[in-house]
């Protein structure tokens, strides 16, 4: 039988310490809706600042 974790994030409170721009947070809600564990993974083991000062903008959702 296999055991898993759960886990929840606080997905405004991430976004708040991190002090977005709306492109910025056009990028996290991107993540979000459309890859929830790459948004886990980056919160939990990477660097969201800098992954977001490279990645904003890069879906073309900078348009809408």
């Amino acid at each position: 039988m296999f055991y898993g974790r759960k886990i929840s994030i606080d997905c405004t409170g991430v976004e708040d310490a991190l002090d977005v721009t709306m492109a910025q947070q056009t990028e996290l809600d991107y993540l979000i809706y459309n890859d929830p564990l790459g948004y886990a993974d980056l919160i939990l083991n990477g660097d969201p600042e800098e992954y977001l000062k490279n990645a904003a903008g890069s879906h073309g959702l900078e348009d809408l």
